[in-house]
């Protein structure tokens, strides 16, 4: 049966919140100590998120939420954000299909993941859904020009990209050769 995808509500905001910190406990021990924190995203952080107009989707089972993913519009470029999958419904597809769900529905372009660089399991999740590593110095302009990040937060991650143009901007433009 396919998860029922939907885009999320204000009266969602405490159903993200319990995804998100659920799901994030995965880093506790794993990202540097420093950037730890739990709840790992607070109500003011997410609503923060909402007025710089990340847009959520989420993926029920039943009535329960269980995965959701934000979407940035950048104008040239399009930003997956805080994508989470509650720790009970991991590796059952929801996060695969929402993630699916809201690449069918974004405009043609470049779309740009951040995530921990220590944070295997999503790396390789992102790989699978094939989206592309991209080298350090590429990941360090592109935190800087499209995400709102501390600079220890830049150190740490990476980027992947999938939709990169095939013209226009020339994969050198994005580090790849």
């Amino acid at each position: 049966m396919q998860p029922a995808i939907h885009a999320c509500t204000e009266a969602d905001c405490e159903a993200i919140l319990s995804v998100i910190n659920d799901a994030a406990r995965a880093y506790a021990g794993v990202i540097p100590e420093d950037c730890w924190h739990d709840p790992y995203m607070t109500l003011r952080e997410l609503r923060s998120e909402l007025d710089r107009h990340v847009v959520f989707h989420g993926t029920r089972q039943g009535e329960a939420l269980v995965a959701v993913a934000g979407i940035q519009d950048k104008s040239e470029v399009a930003l997956v954000r805080h994508a989470y999958v509650a720790t009970a419904a991991q590796r059952k597809g929801c996060g695969s299909a929402l993630l699916a769900h809201l690449e069918r529905t974004l405009p043609d372009k470049p779309l740009l993941v951040g995530t921990w660089a220590d944070a295997r399991w999503a790396i390789a999740f992102y790989r699978k859904a094939g989206y592309t590593l991209l080298p350090t110095a590429r990941k360090n302009a592109l935190l800087k020009t499209y995400w709102t990040i501390p600079q220890r937060q830049i150190d740490t991650s990476v980027v992947l990209a999938k939709r990169l143009p095939a013209s226009g901007w020339p994969a050198r433009h994005w580090g790849i050769t």
